[in-house]
């Protein structure tokens, strides 16, 4: 038998390769993309946010904007995984208590060993809700609606997500005592419990939309591959094209309009520039349709660096923790050598760049980033190896 890395449900050994394997190769590189971003965001030297077209440059901006697809990727296999994971000898309770399980362990990982990671510090108070909270209250969400029909469970998340920027104008204010619930699922922003306060830069209804949706899309996935490629390339490419008429005629879907700039270049910045905290229907169209798109091609992606890239996919957690401590280990020691008293932000989230007089310009930065991809490939590779020989361990919940 074989296992889902990120669902930890079982999968029949009779089950397409091909299909499982291409899961692991997208985990694989939306994982080693994000740490591109993660490395940028603490040793970036350049004094500018990458996003902001009056500042940035064009390789600035696209080491940035790549990086959008890890997130969608991410959580929209965490749905396939379930899906794909279904198993007809146990029960569907059992099933979903352990999603929510599984989400809620997500959760708690986030507010404590991710804040570590992030912040070198253990001081509690206070927290940023990123992509690991999302995926696990996603988790949460799509295990409390298991015992709906696929179906109805599909529906459910195309509706999340073609419709949530319905209601983009509503404010939290507008909720009284009650407005941090909004800020939690749509509008993303502080939130304050007592003497605990977080940052909730991933607001919960489009992502639980796109888990919702990747669970449903996992019965395509069972089809025979002459089958389903067709579909999938058809969804995909469709996708595309209605990102470029929303997008095009800033007709619906994303709060902030793209505007011809002084430059064609920067127009397609701009046209690019989707909004991602929460992530706007033009922003999850622009990620996952190209994914779609092209997912036959990597169906059928064999050799060392496609394996080189799975064995990443197949421990996408345990990178994803292990990575945020040596980026900030190794940003503690360069740091260390540029400036004199050592800044605060060293023992805090990172401002996006490494602060004045710090950090590496953008051609050291991808040099740091291979060498952090190449120093995680033994480990991922020893660590995937004893959760396949362990797979009822604690193992598999990393």
């Amino acid at each position: 038998m074989s296992v889902d890395p990120h669902s930890d449900l079982v999968i029949s050994p009779t089950t397409d390769s091909r299909r499982l394997d291409v899961v692991d190769l997208l985990r694989g590189i939306a994982i080693i993309l994000m740490s591109l971003d993660h490395v940028r965001e603490f040793l970036q030297a350049e004094q500018v946010n990458p996003l902001n077209l009056g500042e940035t440059t064009v390789a600035l901006f696209f080491t940035r904007w790549i990086t959008h697809f890890c997130p969608s990727i991410f959580i929209l296999l965490a749905g396939v995984g379930a899906s794909l994971g279904l198993s007809k000898n146990k029960s569907r309770f059992r099933q979903s208590l352990f999603l929510i399980l599984r989400g809620l362990w997500l959760v708690f990982l986030e507010l404590t060993v991710v804040h570590v990671g992030w912040f070198f510090n253990l001081q509690f108070q206070s927290g940023v809700a990123q992509v690991i909270w999302a995926i696990g209250w996603s988790m949460v969400g799509l295990g409390l609606m298991f015992f709906l029909p696929k179906r109805i469970i599909l529906i459910f998340g195309l509706l999340l997500i073609f419709g949530h920027n319905a209601f983009d104008g509503i404010l939290s204010s507008r909720f009284g005592s009650f407005g941090w619930i909004w800020t939690v699922l749509h509008a993303a922003g502080p939130v304050q419990w007592g003497h605990f306060s977080i940052y909730v830069a991933y607001p919960l209804i489009p992502w639980m939309g796109v888990m919702a949706v990747g669970f449903g899309f996992g019965d395509l996935l069972k089809k025979p591959p002459q089958t389903r490629s067709p579909i999938i390339v058809g969804i995909g490419f469709g996708m595309i094209l209605l990102f470029g008429l929303l997008r095009g005629g800033n007709l619906y879907g994303d709060p902030v309009a793209w505007t011809p700039q002084s430059s064609t270049a920067f127009s397609i910045l701009s046209f690019l520039n989707c909004h991602k905290y929460p992530p706007s229907l033009s922003f999850l169209l622009m990620t996952l349709g190209p994914v779609l798109a092209f997912w036959p091609l990597l169906e059928r992606w064999r050799g060392p660096v496609a394996d080189f890239i799975t064995t990443f996919g197949r421990v996408p957690l345990f990178f994803y923790l292990a990575h945020l401590f040596v980026i900030h280990g190794l940003t503690l020691a360069i740091v260390s050598f540029q400036a004199n008293p050592l800044p605060n932000w060293l023992w805090s989230f990172p401002p996006g760049h490494a602060g004045p007089g710090c950090g590496v310009t953008l051609p050291y930065l991808y040099l740091i980033w291979l060498e952090i991809v190449l120093i995680h490939y033994p480990l991922c590779r020893i660590y995937g190896s004893l959760k396949k020989r362990y797979p009822d361990s604690l193992l598999r919940f990393l």
